[in-house]
């Protein structure tokens, strides 16, 4: 995520921030510049306005055209089902799951992956719902997962309390909207990125996908995984199956990438205190190639683990990539459709300027 500033009084402000908290003007996010647009005061761009969403809900902060025939942003047009916003703490978890699906939307668009809602006029498409729990006893739990296009995600994984049991109880070490939405539509890009061409060189990374599903993953829960799991997968839920194997590197795929774009922008050096100690340079990666990414990601991963134990909070990445998911991120990375776009500067000449 690049830096980003008001668009009337140039203040520091967030990607989350729908408001300057040093003018006072309400701000909303262009994704087609990656900038923060004044919607309201002296210095309003008249050439944006605020999302539907935004406007009737206060959940949205991301700009579209003001002449635009949609009323809603790039990101909450995919979203197909919302729980009832009558009920005020269902209103809250959506507004959290848009939040992390405006990151997500942003992550894939600057990997040149842009999606449209999935219809009939689009059934390639991608949608999203996200439901609630039924109320009524006896009735069958809403399932996170991907299916045909379609993401469904229990808005009870926007509640931090639940969404921390759940963490425990599947003993994951790692558990958040914004992963939880990565890792579904990464089964949405297997279909529309592998299955084909790249299909032959999948199997070989990752396995045969034609195994059974169900009963892999009822003998993952039954049985474990083994005790060198992590030679081969970037999490334990990865040895589950193909598939899992391909959702998870994926989404740690897209984490690497956000977190990379938004040191480079940040303009972060970190050296290392001793010889073989990681380190980083913006200045030095090239995000077009994947050999740049994969050295100067542990460093990276190093800092923001240590400010966040100086902080006593666990670490943001609690994983530890092997040579053999190394190549599998590889082929994810080869896969990226912004590599085939004419040349731009890379994130760090960007950050440079």
């Amino acid at each position: 995520m690049k830096s980003l500033y008001c668009g009337a009084c140039g203040a520091r402000v967030y990607f989350q921030n729908s408001v300057c908290l040093s003018c006072h003007c309400s701000l909303a996010f262009d994704l087609e510049e990656a900038e923060m647009v004044a919607i309201s005061g002296p210095k309003a761009n008249a050439d944006f306005k605020l999302c539907k969403n935004g406007v009737d809900y206060g959940n949205c902060n991301w700009a579209i055209r003001a002449n635009s025939e949609s009323e809603y942003c790039q990101s909450c047009s995919l979203t197909e089902v919302i729980p009832d916003v009558g009920q005020p703490e269902y209103l809250k978890a959506w507004g959290k799951l848009e939040e992390a699906k405006r990151r997500l939307v942003c992550n894939l668009d600057h990997l040149g992956l842009r999606p449209v809602l999935k219809s009939d006029e689009n059934p390639e498409g991608l949608a999203f719902r996200f439901l609630a729990d039924s109320k009524k006893a006896g009735e069958p739990r809403v399932l996170t997962g991907h299916d045909d296009g379609v993401v469904t995600v229990n808005i009870a994984e926007a509640d931090d309390v639940e969404r921390e049991r759940m963490r425990l109880a599947m003993n994951e070490r790692y558990r958040t909207l914004v992963g939880h939405l990565r890792h579904e539509v990464g089964h949405y890009y297997w279909d529309r990125l592998v299955v084909g061409e790249q299909l032959e060189a999948f199997r070989r990374l990752f396995g045969d996908e034609s195994a059974d599903y169900a009963e892999a993953l009822q003998a993952h829960y039954a049985k474990g995984v083994t005790a060198d799991w992590q030679e081969s997968f970037i999490s334990a839920y990865a040895a589950a199956h193909p598939w899992e194997d391909w959702a998870e590197t994926w989404a740690h795929y897209l984490h690497m990438m956000d977190s990379l774009g938004t040191a480079c922008h940040s303009k972060i050096r970190m050296k290392g205190a001793k010889p073989e100690d990681p380190v980083f340079n913006y200045a030095e990666i090239d995000l077009r190639s994947f050999d740049s990414i994969i050295r100067n990601w542990p460093g990276l991963a190093c800092m923001i683990n240590s400010f966040n134990r100086s902080l006593g909070m666990s670490d943001a990445y609690p994983f530890v990539i092997q040579p053999r998911v190394v190549e599998k991120l590889r082929f994810i990375h080869e896969l990226m459709p912004f590599l085939l776009e004419e040349e731009e500067p890379s994130v760090a000449d960007v950050a440079e300027d």
